[in-house]
């Protein structure tokens, strides 16, 4: 199974050793690896597959963190770039009750938003499956015209695209300049991903299937739908599928979407599905991939942490 490819960002996430707080009254937190593009890669490469991430980190103690977990965990470094020019990012969060979040970030800017397009190399995507990519590092910076170099890389290679919005209002000073990013990027994506709470800010719209003509344009063929606990759907042009969510008892919901997002395409790559069969999926596949990516991602919330707590494939395995 050829690898994946994400770009974006990679942070430490500083997770509070107390729930039920807001971020103004935790007392402690403990840093872990995070990044929704670090955490996808995450996911798949627990899973059984290969993954490396485009990104640029702090000459800092942090970025060394990352690197050292990444190498770990089996998540790729050769295309990390270190800089004395900024730090390594960093996230603070609250855990309230029945695991909801509250960020506070600090990247004014972060390392990672500086890398250069430059610095992205043809190369890296040869014999690779897909690219991954998400909307917090598409603010006005050069790491936005990084990304639009590695998606015409990904597409002149042929490989699948992929784009999980995972939308951080506050990390842009203009809720406008955020939705024009998404709507510029989204249709350069083959599959796109978007959650119930996102639908509205992007579209306009409430109702996914009224939605669907503004999202299955351009090069996108498939679109997820994420509703949490309530499960999720996936449209192509002639096709949709459904499958319920499963109930369990959340302790911690960081990085859930991502690891969805990163079963889901794992269940891609493993069935060689590439960017021209997507219109032509069959809605039994479709929902096994959604069942699949539900699965992995309620034993992710029953664990503390993004990465450290998606299962692997064994563990999917015995779960089933």
């Amino acid at each position: 199974m050829k690898r994946l490819l994400a770009i974006g960002e990679a942070l430490i996430d500083f997770i509070p050793e107390e729930t039920g707080r807001a971020l103004k009254d935790v007392c402690g937190f403990r840093p872990a690896v995070g990044g929704a593009p670090a955490n996808v890669c995450g996911a798949y490469v627990k899973l059984g597959g290969e993954a490396a991430l485009i990104t640029q980190l702090g000459d800092d103690p942090f970025g060394d963190k990352i690197v050292e977990e990444f190498a770990s965990c089996g998540i790729g470094c050769d295309y990390i770039r270190r800089t004395k020019e900024a730090n390594t990012s960093l996230a603070f969060v609250a855990l309230k009750e029945g695991g909801s979040r509250e960020f506070s970030f600090y990247r004014k800017p972060g390392a990672d938003m500086l890398l250069q397009p430059e610095h992205v190399d043809a190369a890296w995507f040869n014999d690779s499956y897909g690219l991954h990519f998400c909307s917090v590092s598409l603010g006005n910076y050069p790491m936005k015209e990084a990304h639009k170099k590695a998606i015409q890389c990904a597409l002149d290679k042929g490989l699948l695209v992929s784009f999980d919005p995972n939308l951080r209002p506050q990390l842009w000073d203009d809720l406008d300049e955020l939705k024009q990013a998404v709507r510029a990027f989204a249709p350069l994506s083959h599959v796109l991903k978007i959650s119930d709470e996102e639908l509205g800010l992007i579209t306009g719209l409430e109702d996914i299937e009224q939605a669907l003509p503004k999202l299955l344009i351009g090069n996108t063929r498939l679109v997820i739908y994420t509703k949490g606990a309530g499960g999720a759907e996936c449209y192509t042009a002639s096709a949709k599928a459904a499958a319920a969510g499963r109930k369990v008892q959340a302790v911690d919901t960081t990085g859930a979407g991502d690891g969805f997002i990163g079963a889901f395409l794992h269940c891609l790559a493993a069935d060689g599905v590439g960017a021209g069969d997507l219109a032509i999926l069959r809605p039994e596949q479709m929902e096994g991939y959604l069942d699949f990516a539900n699965r992995f991602c309620a034993a992710s919330v029953m664990k503390h942490g993004a990465i450290a707590s998606y299962p692997t494939m064994k563990e999917m395995e015995t779960e089933a």
